[in-house]
Formats: structure tokens, sequence, C-alpha cells
């Protein structure tokens, strides 16, 4: 009897087909969906339940520019539980009133998620790409990214006290191309509240995770509740960890490099005032978790 044969599939074709499937179900970026009276309703009550969990100190908001578009640019941490990005927007919230507008980047898979990414947009949250961070700095807003993106966001637990943006400089052109200046904020303590093991780079190429669904890593960490965590995208229950935040002073690139832009140099002078005072935080911690 003989066996009917299936075609072989390439693994091109599959790749570019998952790829575009995606990225066709990413919501475009609306900023009319984030809402102000929601965040004042919710702001209360979300910062005191934040309050008593992460204990957030937070420095430095006066140092934002009380007025105009800016580009605030972090250090991620954490995994896809970052808690600093919750601090850090309740926090810019209650300093500069909800009726600011302000917006945090976030990776295309959180927009995807179901429930979650229809109430991040209400917060401000969109996906992270060139057009919507341009039309949001457009429009007189401030843009909350973090350059070092899913690669930063799983370093290493032992890398924790490490500004690692994995050498990308889109941030920089964007502050360039729109005139704005750009904060430094730095955070510690965030990456504590799992044990990340791996980024898992070599098995994300493997996987073409990248050209699929714009990952480059594949994490392997410690989290509760599951133990052993796999790739992290199911989320996990982050420990109580104390968050501490700091905006540093604002940045004209103009004005600290000159007329022409050298991509390398800018990058060096920003990774460099963020590493030196993420090495202070970390300096001024005792204990790991407790603070």
């Amino acid at each position: 009897m003989k066996l009917l044969s299936l075609p072989a599939v390439p693994v091109e074709a599959v790749t570019e087909w998952v790829g575009r499937q995606v990225k066709q179900r990413v919501p475009e970026a609306d900023m009319n969906e984030r809402d102000p009276e929601f965040i004042a309703r919710m702001l209360g009550p979300t910062w005191e339940l934040v309050r008593l969990y992460f204990r957030p100190d937070v420095r430095g908001l006066e140092r934002i520019p009380e007025r105009g578009p800016v580009l605030v640019v972090g250090n991620h941490s954490g995994g896809n539980t970052s808690p600093e990005v919750i601090v850090t927007a309740l926090a810019f919230n209650r300093h500069f009133g909800p009726r600011r507008p302000f917006y945090q980047l976030a990776h295309n898979l959180v927009m995807l998620v179901p429930i979650l990414g229809p109430v991040l947009g209400k917060w401000g949250t969109i996906a992270a790409n060139p057009e919507s961070a341009r039309s949001a700095l457009r429009s007189g807003a401030t843009v909350l990214v973090y350059p070092g993106g899913d690669w930063e966001v799983h370093r290493p637990a032992w890398e924790g006290d490490r500004i690692d943006f994995a050498g990308r400089t889109g941030f920089l052109r964007l502050a360039w191309q729109e005139n704005v200046p750009i904060v430094p904020m730095v955070n510690y303590g965030a990456h504590q509240n799992h044990l990340i093991l791996t980024r898992g780079d070599r098995l994300a190429r493997l996987l073409r995770l990248d050209r699929m669904l714009r990952l480059k890593v594949f994490p392997i960490s410690l989290a509760v509740p599951w133990g052993l965590n796999i790739s992290d995208l199911a989320g996990h229950l982050p420990l109580p960890v104390k968050v501490t935040i700091e905006f540093l002073e604002p940045v004209d690139l103009r004005a600290e490099l000159g007329p022409e832009p050298d991509w390398e140099r800018a990058y060096d002078h920003i990774t460099g005032i963020m590493q030196r005072a993420l090495s202070r935080l970390a300096d001024e911690a005792d204990l790991p978790i407790i603070g």
C-alpha cells in the first residue's frame, strides 16, 4: 500500500508566515486610548498596593522638564513582569497629574495579551516602533522607552547592576530628529524579583523567535509560582523587592555633543551617565530583595 506523503514546508516560509500574522495583529498605536479619567480613578488605590509591595523610592521627578516633549530613557529589569514600569508610570502620573500626556513603549507581544493590552492602553502604553514614538513626541507628550528591550530585561541575575542596550541607537536618532531632550532614568532592585539563569539567546536564534516574534531571547529563570520558568511568556509573580528609581538631569544631545551626530559617542555618553548612576544605587543597597 502506497502512503501519501505530505509536501515539505520550507522553514523560511513558516517563519515568514508567523511573523506576518503576529505583525498584523498588533494594534495600531492610538494615543486617544489613553484615558486620564481612568488613570485618576485607579491611581490612588494602585499606588497604595505598589507602595506596600515594592516600597518604591522614586527620586528626581522634578528634573523632567515641566513642558514640551521629553524622551525618558530607562534600563529595563525583571523579566516580563517588570516592577519598574509600573512604579514609573504611577509616580509620573502622581507627580504631574493624569492630564499630562505620558506614553510608554512596549513590545508587540505585550499589546497582544487579552485584557492586559487594552488596560495598558488606558494608561498610555503603545506598541514600540519609531512611528508611534515620533507621533507621541510631536503631540507634546513625554515618552518612556527602554532601548535594551527583551535583551536587557532578561539579562542574568548577576548583571542586575549593568546597563545593556545591546548597542541600540534608535532612541538617540529619535531624540536628535525630533530635537527633544533625553532624561536618563535608572532603576535598581526590580531585577531581583525572580532569578534569571540565562537569556537563552542561542536557543532564540535556533527557534527563529527574532523573525517570528521579534524576540532575541528565550530566557530560563526560577520564579514564583512556576519554579523553573521557561520563556516567561506567561509572566510570573514578582517577589516583593524594593524598587529604587532615579531620574537624572536632562541631556540635550546637540549641546553636549555638537551639531553633527556621532551615534557611537552619543551612545557611550548616555549609557555612561546611566551606568554611573546605576552603580551608585547598587552600592546603596544592603541586601537582595530587602534593599
